[in-house]
C-alpha cells in the first residue's frame, strides 16, 4: 500500500517553519527581559576628566557636566550628581542595576578642590519612616465631615442657592444688567 505524497509546497512550508521556529524563540526570550531606565544626571567620564582640582571653577563644572542633582544639606560648596540604571521588578518595586554618584567639593571662592566617585557598593541602606507626617488642621471630626458640605451646593436650576449673595436679590444688585 502506497501513502499519498505531499505536495512539494507543503513540504517546503513545513521545512521553513521548523527552521524558523527556533530563531523566533530567541525573540520571545528577550520579551521578558526587564526594561532598563536611565535616571538622574549621568556624568560623562571624559568631561569629568577635564575638571582639574585647583584650577576648575563652578562655571566650568556646569559647562562640562551640567547642573548638579543636589547640593549637600548644609554645604552649598558640595555638589552631588546622582545617576541610576533601574528596572521594574515583581510587584512594581524598582530594582537598581547600576548607581553612580559624583561628588564635587568647591572652596569658598568657587574653585574645585576634590572629586569623588561612589558606586552602588558604597551606598548605605536607609529605612523609610512608617506612616505619614501629620499636618495641623487637616483632621476633620465626624460632625464636621457629616455637615461640612451643607450649603455649599445649590439645587439644580436655582441661581445662587439659598442664603447666597450671588443671585438677583443680592445686596447692591439693582436688577439692571448694564450697570
Amino acid at each position: 500500500m502506497r501513502l499519498p505524497s505531499l505536495p512539494r509546497a507543503a513540504v517546503r512550508l513545513t521545512l521553513a517553519l521548523s527552521l524558523a521556529a527556533p530563531a523566533g524563540a530567541c525573540g520571545v526570550i528577550h520579551l521578558f527581559d526587564p526594561t532598563l531606565r536611565q535616571r538622574g544626571s549621568l556624568v560623562d567620564q571624559d568631561a569629568l576628566r577635564e575638571l582639574i582640582p585647583g584650577t576648575s571653577s563652578r562655571a566650568d563644572a556646569v559647562a562640562l557636566i551640567g547642573s548638579p542633582t543636589a547640593h549637600a544639606t548644609f554645604d552649598d560648596d558640595t555638589w552631588i550628581y546622582i545617576s541610576q540604571v533601574t528596572s521594574t521588578r515583581i510587584g512594581r518595586t524598582p530594582g537598581i542595576h547600576k548607581q553612580n554618584v559624583v561628588v564635587l567639593n568647591f572652596d569658598q571662592s568657587g574653585t574645585l578642590r576634590g572629586i569623588r566617585q561612589l558606586d552602588k557598593a558604597e551606598g548605605k541602606p536607609v529605612d523609610m519612616a512608617a506612616g505619614a507626617t501629620p499636618s495641623p488642621g487637616s483632621e476633620a471630626s465626624f460632625v464636621q465631615q457629616l455637615f461640612g458640605n451643607v450649603g455649599k451646593f445649590t439645587p439644580a436650576g436655582l441661581p445662587g442657592g439659598l442664603g447666597s449673595a450671588t443671585g438677583a436679590n443680592a445686596p447692591g444688585n439693582t436688577g439692571n444688567s448694564l450697570r
